[in-house]
């Protein structure tokens, strides 16, 4: 599985997560593409938080790159029933607990379900962006990445970069498997069939739980 597939099969995945009507945050890389493969019959409001509620499809009509931009400086475009809201309100929104999900990426995540995701020590970046207001004020977080870096685990006992939040994981989607994050740790809930259960946890330096449920990942 090349790594443009692995990105799609995650983002397919993620999907699945997603209910009708659900107010969505979107992180910037994987979670861009889940509204791709969202089921038939569901539709969510994608939020920004620099004041999109309802962002749509970019079309030739309502392209304005100059003017209509995302979080994270992308092109952007409402939806039928969409509004224009400013940063207060958006980020009023977040705190309140109004946003149903946020999928974000993550360059480590560990078995207590804190995330690390804003910065590399020593590498330039733009901004920590809305991440941390998002992981505290979010009904639910979904982590959507890649198994590893490099052949290295990105799910850990503990995270070694700096926080962006602590105990705010809910799920991990990798193209290995499907996890729950508990008071009692990782639990494996569904697998892909091309790894078995032991080159998963061999993937992992966090122990994972096998769930007597366990089953394969499904779309």
């Amino acid at each position: 599985m090349d790594k443009e597939m692995i990105k799609s099969f995650i983002a397919k995945r993620v999907a699945q997560e997603l209910h009708d009507g659900d107010v969505v945050n979107l992180g910037i890389g994987i979670p861009s593409l889940v509204p791709s493969f969202l089921p038939e019959g569901v539709h969510v409001f994608l939020q920004t938080e620099n004041g999109i509620l309802g962002a749509g499809k970019l079309t030739d009509e309502n392209y304005d790159p100059m003017n209509v931009v995302n979080a994270s400086g992308m092109p952007a475009a409402l939806q039928d029933g969409g509004c224009y809201i400013d940063s207060a309100m958006s980020f009023g929104l977040i705190r309140g607990g109004h946003v149903d999900a946020c999928i974000l990426g993550g360059l480590e995540v560990d078995m207590h379900g804190n995330l690390s995701n804003w910065i590399i020590p020593g590498k330039r970046m733009p901004g920590m962006g809305g991440a941390m207001d998002l992981l505290v004020g979010t009904r639910r977080t979904i982590v959507a990445m890649e198994h590893t870096a490099k052949g290295k685990p990105k799910i850990l006992k503990e995270c070694k970069l700096p926080y962006t939040a602590l105990d705010c994981v809910d799920i991990i989607i990798t193209e290995m498997g499907v996890m729950d994050v508990t008071d009692e740790g990782i639990v494996l809930k569904e697998y892909n069939p091309e790894f078995t259960v032991e080159e998963i946890q061999a993937a992992t330096d966090a122990p994972l739980i096998i769930s007597p449920d366990l089953k394969k990942m499904e779309f």
